[in-house]
């Protein structure tokens, strides 16, 4: 504590002395190198915990040694114990009963894949992660993922990395936009080592945050810096080499092959559409039994434990069945199998409760579409598992770019960018159109549309707000000063304007015309002047200033109104608090 008041007392009287901007630069690069370091560090923890719960879970209990990559220490072969598969089913349970214990009884923020956590807490939470969550989903995913659960160990890594990044921005005192930014940061440092991809994870932890394409543009140096720092660090434990091994050579494609990889990525779409629904009703459906919660991660690890007895290949990441599939070292019948399995293994490994990522089974079930089509089309394999990699992921987690730059980055497959680029592009395009219908849209459900969306961005977007009034020639009261007139905007309370006009708030009735159009439609009604809609809110989220965003039951209209222009809104359209 002493020492908490010290570091904060340092960095205030900085403050003062120095240029806000050149210090906030300055400390902010100094964060991302020392968090680039700690995310490598934590990372190589993360992994070796990992290893020690494999060997007692599925080494030693079930008898059972998973295919592995060879560059990180794993098998190259499947190793079945005396005993076959039978014992799986009681390793993924137990597993998945020490998890549930653990996470619901310390962290519940632990449960699911942490990258989610981690987006939430950007946008609702100010960048704060309560200090006993990173350590707690450390222990947790290492247990799921080691004892067999089906779930990737990026969602771990990116919420303990995070986690870091925001206990030093609050051991340090940063303002919240700052340690908004330093979570972004530390999980950005523990993906690049976990994943050995400097550059697409950089991008990654500023992508996901928003479903379409847009970033958090002014984190990026800073997450570039860590990422790169992550790299080098990590590089010194392993090596530098990607993390799946190319074996063949690889040639640029012919014009015709982009047809093939279009096709690719259409199909990538789709799956990209379906998963999220199906992994989130899955959710939906533990949820709603009447069961301790700490028991939950229990059934679904029995379940992957079942389905393991049929295709083992589930388990863990599936790295290794990944690497085999490049090799063409997989029948279709293989792939065929592998592929489903994981699309019903993911959902009950995290959505029952556990811990463990999305982005590595998203990537398995991808390299499983692309292998299945480059045997029906009798293709090289390796291209067509690298690309189907990046394509489903792109479209189910709705970051086309960083999906793409991971990808490869993780295979060195530069020869396939463009190629990748088509079907990466394809595919978040099909994904966009179809999901757009659907309840769940994304595997990221804390994801928002649009930076405006964000909680985060509220009080500069209500600072923009401000300033349209101003340019449209709108002075407010100096008897109402900045803060107030926030105060009277979210209370509903009208604010007396010059020209017997007032500034209100309006809510949309569930019987209004305007459900389900754009502000656009309060110009039907709009006759003289009377109305100027200002900004819209919904559930306490930012919709301004973007007027294309459809208007719900409930949303509040912040407008300048003349008298008959009160009279027109309260008949016809809304109910003016």
């Amino acid at each position: 504590m002493v020492m908490r008041v010290f570091v904060g007392r340092v960095v205030e009287k900085l403050r003062s002395w120095l240029s806000l901007s050149i210090l906030e630069q300055s400390s902010m690069i100094i964060a991302s190198i020392l968090l680039g370091v700690v995310g490598a560090l934590s990372a190589q923890f993360f992994l070796f915990l990992l290893r020690w719960s494999q060997y007692l879970f599925l080494n030693r209990i079930a008898g059972y040694t998973p295919l592995g990559l060879p560059n990180e220490g794993g098998s190259a072969i499947e190793i079945i114990g005396p005993h076959g598969l039978w014992l799986i089913p009681v390793a993924t349970t137990l597993g998945g009963l020490i998890a549930g214990i653990l996470i619901y009884s310390l962290a519940p923020e632990a449960e699911g894949h942490g990258t989610d956590t981690a987006v939430k807490a950007f946008h609702q939470a100010g960048g704060f992660v309560r200090a006993r969550v990173p350590f707690i989903k450390l222990i947790a995913s290492a247990i799921t993922l080691g004892s067999g659960g089906a779930a990737g160990r990026e969602g771990p890594t990116a919420l303990i990395s995070a986690g870091i990044g925001s206990l030093y921005g609050d051991f340090a005192r940063y303002p919240q936009a700052q340690r908004r930014t330093l979570l972004l940061i530390g999980e950005a440092a523990g993906l690049s080592a976990i994943f050995r991809s400097p550059i697409g994870t950089a991008v990654f932890v500023t992508e996901v945050l928003y479903g379409n394409m847009e970033f958090e543009a002014s984190a990026l140096i800073y997450t570039v810096i860590a990422s790169v720092v992550a790299y080098i660090v990590n590089g010194l434990f392993v090596g530098w080499s990607p993390l799946f091994q190319i074996s063949t050579t690889i040639l640029p494609p012919d014009i015709s092959a982009y047809l093939r990889y279009a096709l690719l990525g259409v199909a990538a779409g789709i799956i990209g559409s379906i998963f999220p629904m199906l992994f989130y009703s899955i959710r939906d459906g533990f949820k709603a039994l009447k069961i301790p919660p700490h028991v939950k991660p229990a059934i679904g690890g029995l379940l992957v434990g079942l389905i393991a007895l049929v295709v083992p290949g589930v388990m863990g990441g599936g790295y290794g069945w990944i690497q085999a599939a490049i090799d063409d070292k997989l029948s279709t019948i293989t792939l065929v199998l592998l592929f489903f399995g994981m699309l019903l293994a993911l959902p009950l490994s995290v959505s029952s409760g556990g811990s463990g990522g999305v982005f590595a089974p998203s990537l398995f079930v991808g390299g499983m579409l692309g292998g299945m089509l480059g045997h029906i089309l009798h293709q090289p394999v390796a291209p067509f598992v690298i690309v189907g990699m990046a394509s489903v992921f792109a479209g189910a987690g709705r970051v086309p770019i960083a999906a793409l730059l991971m990808v490869t980055e993780m295979t060195g497959g530069y020869q396939l960018l463009a190629a990748a680029a088509l079907a990466v592009m394809l595919s978040n395009f099909v994904q966009l159109n179809l999901s757009s219908r659907l309840k769940y849209k994304s595997l990221y459900e804390a994801q928002l549309p649009y930076r405006h969306a964000s909680p985060a961005h509220q009080e500069e977007e209500i600072d923009e707000v401000m300033k349209l009034l101003g340019t449209e020639g709108y002075s407010v009261p100096r008897s109402v000063t900045h803060v107030d007139l926030r105060k009277l905007l979210m209370t509903g309370i009208p604010v007396d304007l010059p020209d017997d006009r007032q500034m209100v708030l309006l809510t949309i009735q569930s019987h209004s015309p305007c459900v389900g159009q754009t502000v656009m439609c309060m110009l039907s009604f709009d006759e003289g002047d009377q109305v100027e809609v200002i900004g819209a809110f919904r559930k306490g989220h930012t919709l301004f200033p973007h007027a294309e965003v459809p208007l719900e039951a409930g949303d509040k209209l912040l407008a300048i109104v003349t008298p008959q222009g009160r009279e027109e809104l309260a008949e016809y359209i809304t109910s003016i608090e």
